[in-house]
């Protein structure tokens, strides 16, 4: 079955025709931890950050598998960008769960952008009209060029209790709030890969949050849009973003690799692209990276219905993790194929295989990475229902 992108808009080709300013840029945002105004503001004139907003708020609502595909095509060119154009599309699905005039009153700008940590200990506290929140996040990709902030946590009740949701268990809140009203805090993101994510720390000092800008990503069924792209749980469509990272960063080292074993000679050797060992492992690296994405793109439309209703059951769940799994760990297999191929030329700074080397290897520590990933959906398939939520 074909499927057609409802928008107009060639996203993976606006990824492709920025690709030499993005390159161009990547030593710099190393540096700074910051994407420049020219190529930020471009990659805001693409709509790039706008992949997954609803149509009501002027997004383009993209089938997740093209989405994968543009996430992909930026990551090519700089791990670092992709991962902020992932997240700040994935922070964007919060918008569907909010009242349509704070939808708008955030999503409004052309520049909007979302950042937040994962959830910690901390809590909020109900009070009249919205809540009182004061903690620390971190990890909050992209946070530099946000225009909103996030705090996930569990909401204490006036009588003391935590409010629960529909399953029984303590419900997590996302409150937002404009930057201004966060502290952001220098200095806290000193790592190998990923550099220029600058996924640092943010600190929320009693502030008062309207019930109207929050909403809770746990339940799909509570979404107030309607659009297909919708059913799919965010937790989800996070890991179809850190995948299209992974195969963009893979694409680019197995590319260069090609491009130096036609110029290489070894020492009191033939050229490497005449070896046929080299021939063989490129050929094996090509059909692993191209099967695990044709995987993931066959597992999302597969899934994709015309009810716009429904939300996707957990067998569909798990076969999304699952090859959102593969196609993570399959990418890092071929970039670590392509780094050591390539011998003493990978080593030296400034060369197409080390950032992406100590990139891949930052994505591959997240969450979405972890193997652990296999031993659940395992358990679906085998018809072992899983505790919780399955995301």
């Amino acid at each position: 079955m074909n499927y057609v992108n409802p928008t107009s808009h060639d996203h993976t080709a606006s990824a492709h025709e920025l690709g030499p300013a993005i390159e161009a840029a990547a030593g710099e945002i190393e540096r700074t931890q910051r994407i420049p105004e020219t190529l930020l503001s471009q990659l805001h004139a693409a709509r790039l950050c706008r992949m997954l907003l609803p149509h009501s708020v002027d997004g383009d609502e993209v089938q997740p598998w093209l989405y994968l595909r543009a996430i992909e095509e930026i990551s090519r060119h700089d791990g670092s960008v992709g991962w902020n154009i992932f997240v700040a599309n994935s922070s964007a699905l919060i918008a569907p769960f909010l009242p349509p005039d704070s939808m708008h009153a955030i999503f409004a700008d052309p520049r909007a952008v979302v950042a937040w940590g994962p959830p910690n200990e901390s809590k909020a506290i109900a009070v009249p009209g919205g809540y009182r929140v004061s903690g620390t996040w971190s990890f909050a990709s992209g946070c530099r060029q946000a225009t909103w902030m996030g705090a996930h946590c569990h909401v204490v009740a006036p009588d003391g209790s935590l409010r629960l949701n529909a399953a029984g268990r303590p419900t997590t809140q996302t409150l937002l709030c404009p930057v201004s009203q966060v502290t952001l805090l220098d200095d806290t993101w000193n790592v190998i890969g990923m550099r220029g994510t600058m996924s640092g720390a943010y600190r929320f000092d009693d502030v008062f949050v309207p019930e109207a800008f929050s909403g809770t990503r746990e339940d799909p069924t509570l979404r107030r849009e309607p659009g297909r792209l919708y059913a799919y749980p965010m937790q989800g469509l996070y890991a179809v973003g850190v995948s299209g990272v992974a195969l963009g960063i893979a694409r680019a080292m197995l590319d260069a690799f090609e491009d130096l074993a036609a110029r290489k000679t070894p020492r009191n050797l033939s050229r490497l692209a005449d070896n046929a060992v080299v021939q063989s492992n490129v050929a094996q690296m090509e059909a692993r990276l191209g099967a695990a994405r044709a995987y993931l793109v066959e597992t999302l439309s597969g899934i994709w219905t015309a009810d716009e209703s429904w939300v996707i059951d957990v067998p569909s769940r798990a076969r999304l993790r699952l090859a959102c799994a593969f196609a993570i760990q399959t990418a890092e297999a071929v970039a670590d194929y392509a780094y050591k191929a390539a011998g003493v030329d990978a080593i030296f700074l400034g060369t197409a295989f080390e950032r992406r080397f100590r990139d891949i290897h930052t994505l591959s520590q997240q969450i979405q990475s972890r193997t652990a990933h296999f031993e659940s959906v395992g358990q679906i398939v085998l018809g072992i229902e899983p505790p919780g939520m399955f995301f």
